[in-house]
C-alpha cells in the first residue's frame, strides 16, 4: 500500500519531494527562514559521502585543512570578477557585540580569498609546491528561493584549493577532480552523469574555465553535481602569490579548486525514491540491511543475532529492528527510511526452512533456502541492486536525453517533458540569453570533442563551434 505520508511523485513532484525528506526524517524546516536542520538520517547519509569522497581524495595526496568562516571585505575585494559573481547572495558582519565594525566581515560563501591569502605568505619557491588542501565545511549564500538539500542558505560541502608551479599540473588537477564527481556519482551514487566544459556565461566566477559533473532527474530537471575551476594565474595576481622556480626566476603560481555539497543527497533522493519513501543505493546506504524477527520466538531471535553479527563482521552495515512496533509497521518503516535489503525471519519461516528477503528498490520479495552462506547471498543481492539502480537511473535519463535543431523544436521539449537537450551552439551570449527565455533553459555543458548534430546554430541559425547539453536547472 502506498504511503499515505507521501504526496505521488506523478501528481506534484515538488510536494514529493519535499514528504519524502520530511517522512524519512532527512532533514526539518528551522526558524531560521532559507536554512534547514538536517535530521541524523539525513546527516547519516552525509557522513557517509564525506568517508568515502575524504578517502579518495586522500588517496590523491589531498590534506584537510580549516578557514576562516569570516573574510574581511577588502580581502573578497582584491579578485574583482569573484566579488561581482557572488556580490548578490553576501551576508554581512556589520557589529560585534555592541561595538561597529571598522571594516565589515563577509561570511563566507567560498573560500578562495581565504586560501589565496594564506598562500601568498606560505608559497615561497617551488619546492612549496603542489600544495593540494581540501576543507570540509558550512558556508552562506542569501538566496531568494530555497528547498532541503538542493539549494538553502546555509549547507555544508567540500571545497578543495590546490596550487601548483606550472600550468600544466594544475590543469592535470582540474581534470582529475571532476572525474572523481562523475566517479562518486555514478559508481556510489548510482546516478549516471555526463561531464564537459562550462561556457563563458556559467562558468564560475574568477575561473579561466569550469568543469562540470551534471545529472538528470528523474522529472528532467538538471542538477549541477560537483565542479573543478581551473583559475590559471588570476587569483595568485590579485593576492601576489609568488614563488621562486627551478631557474630562480619569481612567477605567479596557478591555482584550481573544486567542491560539491550536500545538494547530492537532494539528487539522490529525485533520481531513486518513489510513492512509498527513500531508496538508497547500497554503496551510499548508512544502513544497508535491517533484519526483522517475527515473533518473540528464541530460534528466531537467535538467527536474526546471528546474521547481523555474520554481516557486520564481514562489512555489511546490518542492525536488528527489535522494537515492541508490528511487523506491518516495522516493514513501511524500513521502507520509508530506504534500507536497501530486508530480511523478514518468522518461526513459521523457520520450520520450512525459508528466509525471505525484500529489495527496496523493486520491493520484490524472494524466499531462499535456509542453509545458503547468509554472507555472500547478501553481499552479491546488493551488488545486484546497486547495479540495476543504475541502470534503471540511466534507462531514465536516456529517455529524457533529445535533440533539437531550432528553437521551436527545443520550445517543444520543454513545453513537453523536459531533460537534456542537445542542440548546437554558436558561441554567442546573445543566443544564450534567447534560449534562456524559454522557460529558463541554460547551458549544462559543452560536449568537447563530440561528434556534431548539425552544422547550424539552433537559435540563430549561423554556423555552429560546439555541440552543447541544454536544461532547466534546480
Amino acid at each position: 500500500m502506498k504511503n499515505k505520508m507521501i504526496t505521488s511523485r506523478d501528481e506534484d513532484f515538488a510536494k514529493w519531494y519535499t514528504d519524502i525528506v520530511r517522512a524519512a526524517h532527512l532533514a526539518d524546516y528551522s526558524s531560521v527562514k532559507g536554512c534547514i536542520v538536517i535530521e541524523p538520517n539525513g546527516y547519516a547519509i552525509w557522513e557517509k559521502m564525506q568517508e568515502i569522497l575524504d578517502k579518495k581524495f586522500k588517496e590523491l595526496g589531498h590534506i584537510n585543512c580549516q578557514m576562516p568562516f569570516l573574510i574581511p571585505e577588502s580581502l573578497l575585494k582584491k579578485e574583482g570578477e569573484l566579488v561581482e559573481g557572488f556580490a548578490p547572495e553576501v551576508a554581512w558582519v556589520t557589529e560585534g557585540g555592541e561595538k561597529k565594525l571598522e571594516e565589515r566581515l563577509c561570511i563566507r560563501p567560498t573560500s578562495e580569498t581565504m586560501f589565496s591569502d594564506y598562500y601568498s605568505t606560505h608559497v615561497k619557491s617551488y619546492r612549496d609546491l603542489p600544495l593540494l588542501y581540501n576543507q570540509w565545511c558550512n558556508v552562506l549564500r542569501w538566496e531568494k528561493e530555497t528547498r532541503p538539500f538542493l539549494r538553502s542558505r546555509e549547507f555544508l560541502w567540500q571545497e578543495g584549493h590546490t596550487i601548483h608551479a606550472t600550468e600544466e599540473e594544475a590543469i592535470k588537477e582540474t581534470n582529475q577532480m571532476v572525474e572523481v564527481y562523475r566517479w562518486f556519482h555514478n559508481e556510489i551514487l548510482a546516478i549516471p552523469s555526463i561531464c564537459g566544459k562550462k561556457t563563458e556565461k556559467e562558468k564560475f566566477a574568477g575561473a579561466e574555465y569550469t568543469l562540470t559533473n551534471e545529472a538528470l532527474m528523474y522529472n528532467g530537471v538538471a542538477l549541477q553535481a560537483g565542479t573543478s575551476h581551473y583559475f590559471g594565474q588570476k587569483f595568485s595576481k590579485a593576492y601576489d602569490i609568488k614563488f621562486t622556480n627551478q631557474d630562480n626566476q619569481e612567477e605567479y603560481a596557478y591555482q584550481t579548486s573544486w567542491g560539491t555539497a550536500t545538494r547530492m543527497i537532494g539528487g539522490l533522493i529525485m533520481v531513486h525514491s518513489d510513492d512509498y519513501g527513500l531508496v538508497l543505493p547500497p554503496r551510499i546506504a548508512p544502513k544497508q540491511v535491517v533484519i526483522i524477527p517475527i515473533g518473540n520466538d528464541e530460534e528466531v531471535i537467535n538467527l536474526a543475532k546471528k546474521y547481523k553479527e555474520l554481516l557486520n563482521e564481514n562489512n555489511i552495515t546490518a542492525y536488528i529492528d527489535d522494537s515492541n512496533k508490528s511487523p506491518g509497521f516495522k516493514f513501511a518503516e524500513a521502507e520509508v527510511n530506504g534500507i536497501p535489503l530486508r530480511i523478514e525471519i518468522g518461526k513459521r519461516d523457520l520450520e520450512q526452512g525459508k528466509i525471505t528477503f525484500t529489495r527496496r528498490d523493486t520491493r520484490e520479495k524472494i524466499q531462499s533456502e535456509i542453509e545458503i552462506d547468509i554472507v555472500s547471498y547478501v553481499r552479491d543481492l546488493l551488488e545486484i541492486i546497486q547495479k540495476d539502480m543504475y541502470e534503471k537511473a540511466k534507462e531514465r535519463r536516456d529517455s529524457l536525453t533529445f535533440e533539437a535543431h531550432n528553437l521551436k523544436e527545443m520550445e517543444k521539449i520543454l513545453n513537453t517533458q523536459p531533460g537534456f537537450i542537445h542542440a548546437m551552439w554558436c558561441g554567442n551570449k546573445e543566443c544564450e540569453e534567447k534560449i534562456k527565455e524559454i522557460k529558463g533553459c541554460k547551458s549544462r555543458c559543452v560536449l568537447e570533442n563530440a561528434k556534431p548534430i548539425d552544422d547550424k546554430c539552433v537559435c540563430c541559425g549561423k554556423k555552429a563551434k560546439e555541440l552543447v547539453v541544454w536544461g532547466i536547472q534546480y
